[in-house]
């Protein structure tokens, strides 16, 4: 009798967990909760706000050992490419690309990682607005840029998360261990 109390309660609290983040049932919905949960929102991984947040130039710029980008460099190529297609969503002009994409990581310097941050936090904000503002079709006619967009970001701050934990830089009660 008290197994059946316990699984009837668990099964309540969970029910109820369950139901405390409804899914996003329109493409605005999804394209803004893809936005937000590589930005701003702690959901199935850790959110760029969270991935570069507390370390100094120093650390910024560590690479590891056999390879790899650095943390700076790897949030400068997300800035990169989520303001060159923020540009191209909203019909702006862009600055011309020679096609090397290696240079959207070369570019970091440890001297502009407290503007790279900021840069990265207010594209990421950008985008959330503009998708906010979007009619539903220039959404539909974007929908794959703006999904490629956050698929893109969760790779990298993969990447970001396993850097910080090569050089120890990282604090796992912020989400991953």
């Amino acid at each position: 009798m008290k197994k059946a109390a316990i699984l009837l309660v668990l099964s309540f609290s969970f029910g109820a967990l369950a139901q405390s983040k409804q899914p996003p049932t329109t493409l605005r919905g999804v394209l803004l909760e893809q936005l937000h949960d590589t930005h701003d929102t702690e959901d199935w991984f850790v959110p760029a706000k969270i991935a570069v947040a507390g370390l100094t130039a120093e650390q910024a710029k560590w690479m590891p050992p056999g390879g790899g980008h650095s943390v700076g460099q790897l949030a400068y190529h997300i800035w990169y490419w989520d303001n060159r297609s923020l540009q191209q969503f909203k019909g702006e002009k862009q600055e011309p690309f020679d096609g090397n994409n290696n240079e959207t990581f070369t570019d970091f310097n440890a001297a502009q990682w407290d503007d790279l941050q900021k840069k990265l936090d207010q594209v990421q904000t950008d985008w959330e607005k503009a998708v906010e503002a979007a009619d539903d079709a220039t959404l539909a006619k974007n929908a794959s840029l703006i999904a490629h967009i956050g698929a893109h970001d969760a790779y990298h701050l993969g990447q970001i998360l396993y850097v910080r934990k090569l050089e120890g830089a990282w604090d796992p009660s912020k989400g991953v261990k």
